[in-house]
């Protein structure tokens, strides 16, 4: 007997198409029943992106790039403009940071600069609160004041970039779920050897959100692997981790790539996270994650 497949709300549809069928390559991508259009691309497919007629149209677009001095967060450059290709041929002969960048723009020229203007100012906005990239933007525009019918057309807009930034491997725009949506997860703990460390998170699709106020330890041990340390530092810097006695104190709710990620980040060291994060009765992740694949 099969199992109906039960339908989720927050189900939507991103299509892909690869020109080239080189997934690293050129990228176009829309939704159904959406206006607008994305375009991926290699910096060393410019050339070839400049000849679309994409390019000429009014956008917003996205420079990416990896972080500096060895951080595990990437380089993001927001940017707009009524003919996107002026200011990527100026970023192509000025900014050396970025490897790969996307552009949106609508199929129908109906997007306009307030609009794309009004989604810069929030996409930087939201990635000043989400602190997972370095902006290269450094202060950011305010953004137009638009009517309530234009706002709701370029908020709508943006809701769908925001949705196919993701599938893209950007997550910098990420923010934290609503009192509710918490409330409904499993809250796990972690508890480290060391006095003080303590952490409170909770598993979600893709990741591990540790939740504000953990306390994670202020040393790292010899044998953590480098990219555990350049996030600590990463975290660090961008203040989401600030300094508590001995101790980090977490200032926000962050999502980490995994619960190994966030267990080693609160540690200091390499760690198993389904061995570490524990629930109210003490049992291990893996075994709630056993029994919810037997169940």
């Amino acid at each position: 007997m099969q199992t109906a497949l039960r339908f989720n709300e927050n189900a939507y549809t991103v299509r892909l198409f690869l020109p080239h069928g080189d997934p690293d390559g050129l990228r176009v991508i829309d939704q159904p029943n959406w206006s607008g259009v994305g375009v991926a691309f290699p910096r060393s497919a410019y050339k070839e992106v400049s000849s679309r007629d994409e390019f000429s149209r009014t956008g917003v677009y996205i420079l990416v790039g990896p972080g500096p001095n060895g951080s595990a967060l990437p380089s993001l450059y927001i940017g707009q403009s009524d003919r996107v290709q002026t200011r990527f041929d100026d970023h192509h002969k000025k900014k050396d940071f970025w490897e790969w960048a996307v552009f949106f723009v609508s199929k129908d020229n109906a997007l306009n600069v307030a609009a794309t203007q009004y989604i810069e100012s929030r996409l930087i906005e939201r990635a000043n609160s989400a602190k997972r990239c370095h902006l290269d933007n450094g202060n950011g525009p305010a953004g137009p004041n638009l009517g309530d019918a234009d706002a709701a057309d370029a908020g709508g807009f943006l809701r769908n970039i925001l949705r196919v930034l993701p599938v893209l491997g950007i997550s910098a725009f990420e923010q934290k779920e609503n009192k509710t949506v918490v409330s409904a997860r499993r809250l796990l703990y972690l508890r480290g050897i060391a006095k003080g460390i303590k952490g409170l998170g909770y598993v979600q699709p893709g990741g591990f959100v540790v939740r504000a106020g953990s306390l994670a330890g202020g040393s790292e041990e010899p044998t953590i692997h480098g990219y555990m340390s350049a996030i600590r530092k990463d975290l660090v810097d961008n203040k989401v981790m600030v300094p508590e006695g001995a101790l980090f104190r977490f200032t926000q709710d962050y999502d980490l790539s995994s619960p190994s990620t966030a267990a080693g980040v609160l540690l200091g060291r390499t760690a198993n996270g389904r061995e570490e994060w524990k629930d109210e009765t003490g049992k291990k992740l893996k075994k709630i994650q056993e029994e919810e694949a037997e169940s």
